[in-house]
């Protein structure tokens, strides 16, 4: 049997931090039509139940992403271009995110919702890429 490390440990939590993250945003992207039918408060309620696993899912990939920088160490100048990208996207990701969550509008409510979803999977894009 292959013995677990301090890098799958790491990567693990990045993973299912990525996994929660992402996959929940879709989730509720895919059932806001049909809780929009069973309740007009229910969306919203559903939102609020995802952020308590939600943001904590953020910060441990932040927390982890932070590791694994320290764990590559110094790598070529493409490698870095390609983080820092990935790293704008994380932040698009948050930002956008957390300005969904305190929309007032309609509008921002659809912007602060597609920012957050388009940077999160361009954010994992991008990890996927650094991973290779």
């Amino acid at each position: 049997m292959l013995g677990l490390d301090w890098e799958t440990l790491r990567l693990f939590l990045h993973v299912l931090g990525a996994t929660v993250w992402v996959g929940g945003q879709l989730l509720l992207g895919a059932l806001v039509p049909v809780l929009r039918r069973i309740d007009a408060t229910a969306p919203k309620a559903v939102a609020r139940a995802f952020a308590r696993v939600g943001w904590p899912a953020f910060v441990l990939l932040v927390g982890t992403g932070i590791w694994n920088i320290v764990a590559v160490g110094h790598q070529d100048a493409d490698y870095r271009h390609t983080l820092d990208a990935k790293l704008v996207f994380v932040a698009l990701s948050g930002i956008g995110a957390f300005a969904h969550q305190r929309a007032t509008s309609k509008a921002m409510l659809a912007a602060g919702g597609a920012v957050g979803l388009i940077g999160a999977l361009l954010a994992l894009l991008y990890g996927v890429r650094l991973a290779q």
